[in-house]
Parts: C-alpha cells; sequence; structure tokens
C-alpha cells in the first residue's frame, strides 16, 4: 500500500487544488496513468501516478487546497486486501476503551518518486468551488467559506444513524467525496437523505432533491451564500491563477518604474498582407492575425534595441541581458490572466510562429497551460484589440522589462500621399502601446523601438531590412 502525495509541480509552489478526480475507489491504475487534474496559482495540471494497483481510497475531495507533501490517494497493489494490513489485536478487543477507539490504520511509507514529497503536519483548507449546479433554494444555503475540516480520509462503510457525533457518522454514510463536500456546503446531514444510488448510496440528485423540500441550514456568521440571484452582494474566493496574477501585478506596479509610449499608425498593409498569407499553402492549416506580423515585428526589432528583451536584477544591481526571446502572449482564461511564453521566438520562422501562437492560445484556453511554459519571459505582448479597446497602458511582467499591447484595428478616415498630393482614404489604423522599465531603458531606446516596430505593420516588407 502506498499514499501518492502532493508534489511540487515546479516553481516553488507550496499548495495547490483538488479540481476533479479521474479515478474512483476500486479503479485499477498503471504508472504515468492520469489520476488527478490539480489547480496550482499558475495552472491546471494533471498529475499522473507513479505506483501501479488499485486505488483504495481518495484521501482529499474536490475543492480542497492541500499543502505539497499531503497524501491525495492510497493504492495497494492488485488483488491484495487492504485490511489484511491492520491485523487485529485480540487482547485489546476485551477493553471498553479499545471498542470505542478506532485501530491505528498501518500504512506503507510512501515512496519519494517524485519531487516536493515530504509529510505536512497541517490539513487541507475547504474552499468553496465556482459554478455548482444546485436549485436556487439549495444554492441559497452554500457557503463560501467553511471552518477548516479533519484532513483525515472518509470511509465508505455505511453505519448506523445513531453512531458517533454528526459529523464522524456522516463520514461512514455511502456517497462520493464530490457530494459529500456540497453537503457540508449546504449544511445537510447525509444521513437525513434518502438515498438511491446502488448498495444505498447517496448521489448528487438525491442530495439535491432533499435540498429542495428541506428547509435551510442557516449559515455560519459573517458568512454568505454562494450563488443567490436575491442576494445584494456575493463573494468569490480569491485563489489559483487569479491569486498569483494579482500579486504579480502588484509587485510590478509598485516596484518598477512604468514609462508608457503610444503609436497610431496605419496598418493597412499588415491587413493586406495577412490576406495573402491566409490564401498561401504553408499557413492553410494555422490561424493567421495581424498578431502574427506584431509578434515577428516585436521580435525582429529587438535585434536593434537588445535593451527591451533584457531585465533589472535588484537583488544584485545587475541588468541581466538575454541572447533569446522568450515571446510571452497574456490570455484570457475562465481562470484568470495566464502569460505562457514561446521559448526561442527569435530561432523561429514566421510559419513556425504562427504555429506556435496557435498551440498557445488553444492550450491557455483549455486550461492545460503548464507552469514550466510561463516561466523565463522576457518579453510579453497583450492582444487588448480583441475587445474592442484601442489601447491601454499594460504593466510589465514580472521578471520582463517591457511589454506591448496590440488595440483593436478599426477603419478610420488617414492622410495618405496620392502622386505627390495629400489626399484623406479610408484605411486600417491601430494603436500600440509601449511599457518599459525605466530604471534602465531610457526613453530614447524605447520610442526607437517601438517606431522601428510600428515601421514593420506600416509595411511588412521592411522586415527583410533586419
Amino acid at each position: 500500500m502506498a499514499d501518492y502525495l502532493l508534489p511540487d509541480v515546479g516553481e516553488g509552489l507550496t499548495e495547490a487544488e483538488i479540481v476533479t478526480w479521474r479515478v474512483a475507489v476500486g479503479d485499477t491504475v498503471a504508472i504515468n496513468d492520469i489520476v488527478v487534474e490539480i489547480e496550482t496559482a499558475k495552472s491546471i495540471v494533471e498529475l499522473p501516478s507513479p505506483y501501479a494497483g488499485v486505488v483504495a481510497e481518495l484521501l482529499v475531495e474536490e475543492g480542497v487546497t492541500i499543502e505539497v507533501g499531503t497524501p491525495m490517494i492510497r493504492i495497494t497493489e492488485a488483488g491484495a486486501d487492504a485490511g489484511a494490513e491492520a491485523p487485529a489485536a485480540p487482547a485489546a478487543q476485551d477493553s471498553p476503551a479499545a471498542q470505542d477507539s478506532p485501530a491505528p490504520e498501518a500504512v506503507e511509507a510512501p515512496m519519494p518518486t517524485l519531487v516536493g514529497y515530504g509529510p505536512r503536519e497541517t490539513s487541507g483548507r475547504r474552499r468553496a468551488r465556482r459554478g455548482a449546479t444546485v436549485p436556487a433554494a439549495a444554492a441559497a444555503t452554500a457557503l463560501l467559506d467553511r471552518p477548516t475540516e479533519t484532513a483525515e480520509p472518509e470511509s465508505l462503510e455505511a453505519a448506523p444513524p445513531d453512531a458517533g457525533t454528526p459529523e464522524q457518522s456522516e463520514a461512514r454514510v455511502l456517497a462520493a467525496p464530490p457530494v459529500r463536500k456540497l453537503a457540508r456546503d449546504l449544511g445537510i446531514d447525509l444521513r437525513a437523505v434518502p438515498a438511491t444510488g446502488d448498495q444505498g448510496q447517496v448521489t448528487r440528485a438525491d442530495l439535491e432533491q432533499y435540498a429542495v423540500v428541506a428547509e435551510p441550514a442557516q449559515p455560519a456568521t459573517g458568512s454568505v451564500p454562494a450563488t443567490d440571484p436575491d442576494a445584494a452582494e456575493w463573494r468569490e474566493p480569491i485563489k489559483g491563477v487569479r491569486k498569483m496574477m494579482g500579486a504579480a501585478m502588484v509587485e510590478s506596479a509598485f516596484t518598477i518604474p512604468h514609462v508608457t509610449e503610444w503609436i497610431t499608425v496605419d496598418v493597412t498593409r499588415t491587413v493586406e498582407f495577412c490576406d495573402r498569407l491566409r490564401r498561401m499553402r504553408e499557413f492553410a492549416d494555422v490561424k493567421v492575425s495581424p498578431l502574427l506580423v506584431v509578434a515577428r515585428a516585436a521580435v525582429l526589432a529587438m535585434r536593434r534595441h537588445p535593451a527591451l528583451n533584457s531585465w533589472w536584477d535588484e537583488a544584485s544591481q545587475e541588468v541581466v541581458h538575454k541572447q533569446y526571446v522568450n515571446l510571452g502572449v497574456a490570455a484570457d482564461t475562465p481562470r484568470g490572466l495566464v502569460v505562457p511564453n514561446i521559448k526561442g521566438a527569435e530561432r523561429l520562422t514566421l510559419r513556425e510562429l504562427a504555429g506556435a501562437l496557435d498551440e498557445l492560445v488553444e492550450t491557455a484556453r483549455a486550461g492545460r497551460t503548464q507552469p514550466a511554459e510561463m516561466a523565463q519571459g522576457t518579453f510579453t505582448l497583450t492582444n487588448v484589440g480583441v475587445f474592442g479597446v484601442d489601447a491601454g497602458t499594460p504593466i510589465i511582467n514580472p521578471g520582463e522589462s517591457a511589454i506591448l499591447a496590440i488595440g483593436a484595428i478599426t477603419k478610420r478616415p488617414w492622410v495618405v500621399e496620392v502622386d505627390g498630393e495629400d489626399q484623406i482614404a479610408v484605411r486600417q489604423v491601430a494603436t500600440l502601446a509601449l511599457s518599459f522599465d525605466h530604471r534602465h531603458i531610457d526613453g530614447a531606446a524605447g520610442s526607437r523601438y517601438l517606431a522601428d516596430v510600428a515601421g514593420i505593420l506600416v509595411d511588412p516588407a521592411t522586415a527583410l531590412l533586419y
């Protein structure tokens, strides 16, 4: 028997939330089979099993945040009898005290097969999950935050209704971990819920039906219903990606002296260039948009202005100059803003860059961006134009020195020169905004870089000069 402990999946993360179990008690798993989905401060991560065998227990419920090193799941060898590993002590059965106290479980020491293993004395902190599907009458009693509960594994064995305390007895009712968590959030005693599942198991439908007809439980002092549509306000826990993003933005805004410069340019030729690329066979299977040209221009312009790809190391009082460009692209996801980056973007062809952008965006929107994919960025693009916004003053990503915002491309009257004369014409126009670290990037360097990027967008053919 072995316990799989929550590993450190990288970047020094200390905790994670159990999002979805991919296995159930009794399932057979092989090494590297995905068993659980967790949410760290940076992304959703799928964890493979380091053990082969049969799932004996799920030690943590979905929606619970635990620290690195906390046991998550117990796996036994195939064909092994889990109960055989805890031999009974006949002499102790005669003692009334022994009959009232549960026998200690014998658990085999886990194998340190992944990084981050090590016992933790603290238990998980239970937090409400977003998007729970419950009737309105039941949801009105759901709590956003519950007191810290025991981290001991919950047994699925049935017990008489009058055995032990309500919390202990509830743990012995046949019910899946998500149903058990929902019952606690709703303040419902599972012993009172009529069960219709196999072998007397309480299902989610049983719980929801009971919640509709039962009198609502009184919420704890200071808590607020989570999803009551009639409530004047409601609270959402700040955690995971959103918590990390907030901390990073505060750090950047108050430690880096930002300077933001703007330029509005005619990008008609860039739009026409993208149309030509879409008709080419080489670009048939990738998305081509002006963002691709902006990304290419941002990388090329760094050849003339490498300071935009450097970083101010406050601790060592040095400027770190980087020979590589890990191009970050801010992506809006249901779990918050993430900034994965394309490693070695300066080495990619235009077609390779298009494919990398496609993959980056698709992975981010699916919530599958891994911590390593967001680490070591050197420069970031943020495309606010997709929201119809003209421009903004972007905040620099920590560990970098500059960020470029791309505004919406719109048709505007523009002065153009035709046969030596100025005329008004309808052109495709966009605004770029560059924020940079003014400690080591002066206004001249930032202005020249922004002008070079804009020049390539005005005439993509000038990229041949770099």
